[in-house]
């Protein structure tokens, strides 16, 4: 499938049941929330997914269900999060095999790699596939920045063709543009500076509440690309509260409550994390809620 780095990506959460397994008709009825919402690619195995608890049959059991759900409309991607360049190369086989149509690529795991060894490798991945490749840049929370020196070297891999852009500088989008043009698609992965980089030039977004309300998170990127920027501020303003979800260590707790609540998940997580309970569950919960009883209609 021949696809544009661009619109909203869900970061879907892995949706499991009581006893710990897939939930895979809960995990359908949110994709199906998402396509009809519009989204354009579907994004497996991400920090949401709960990529680290994930064994390698769960991936695949995901993504060939997700494909067959998704029935063509958008690309599935999947992403990689490795400790070895040797294990992030046979996962990218696998996502090949799998029928994925794209790759979301983390730096190397538990290890702070230099210039020289995150480029290389990125490139060692990106030259085992024909798949295109999004290099995901979270250095909060992943400890290694991708320069723009580095992404100057990838160049010389064409399918490196997208950034997820998750540095918390919106800066940084006037930089990659300033410096590459529209070699690599830019897509916001931080929630609460989502509309700010649209309108600074951003292709797309790689969201996180969407999970929970996908209608409002495609209506700010449709009316910030139709330059009715009042319309999407009305929205994102109303939203902010809990797009600051996002942001914080217990993100995929935060937003499996969200989606309970707003009828398209549940709260179950795998250990180590664990469901949220007494006044911290209560705190996000009316977040959550006062959220829902003032959601704005959307057109």
């Amino acid at each position: 499938m021949s696809f544009e780095w661009k619109g909203v990506f869900p970061a879907l959460t892995t949706k499991f049941n009581a006893d710990d397994e897939l939930d895979l008709p809960l995990f359908d009825k949110n994709l199906q929330a998402q396509l009809a919402a519009g989204v354009e690619g579907i994004i497996l195995g991400g920090t949401l997914g709960e990529a680290s608890v994930l064994t390698t049959a769960e991936k695949e059991v995901l993504v060939k269900f997700a494909i067959e759900k998704v029935a063509g409309k958008v690309p599935v991607i999947i992403n990689i999060a490795e400790g070895s360049t040797k294990e992030a190369v046979k996962q990218a086989a696998l996502a090949k095999a799998w029928g994925a149509q794209g790759l979301m690529l983390l730096p190397p795991m538990r290890y702070k790699s230099d210039h020289r060894e995150t480029v290389t490798y990125f490139k060692t991945i990106a030259d085992s596939t024909d798949l295109p490749v999004m290099i995901y840049n979270n250095p909060v929370d992943y400890k290694i920045e991708v320069t723009l020196d580095m992404f100057d070297d990838l160049q010389v891999c064409k399918n490196i063709t997208a950034i997820k852009e998750s540095t918390r500088d919106v800066t940084n989008v006037t930089r990659l543009i300033n410096r590459f043009g529209t070699r690599y698609k830019i897509l916001c992965g931080v929630d609460t500076l989502a509309m700010e980089e649209l309108c600074l030039g951003a292709d797309g977004l790689v969201a996180g509440l969407v999970c929970a309300f996908p209608a409002e998170t495609v209506a700010i990127y449709k009316l910030v690309k139709a330059g009715k920027i009042a319309e999407a501020t009305s929205i994102y303003r109303w939203f902010m509260p809990l797009l600051e979800l996002d942001i914080h260590p217990k993100l995929v707790q935060y937003i499996k409550l969200a989606e309970k609540q707003a009828g398209i998940g549940s709260e179950y997580v795998r250990a180590p994390r664990l469901v949220l309970e007494g006044e911290e569950r209560e705190r996000v919960l009316k977040v959550i809620n006062d959220g829902i009883a003032t959601r704005p209609k959307i057109q």
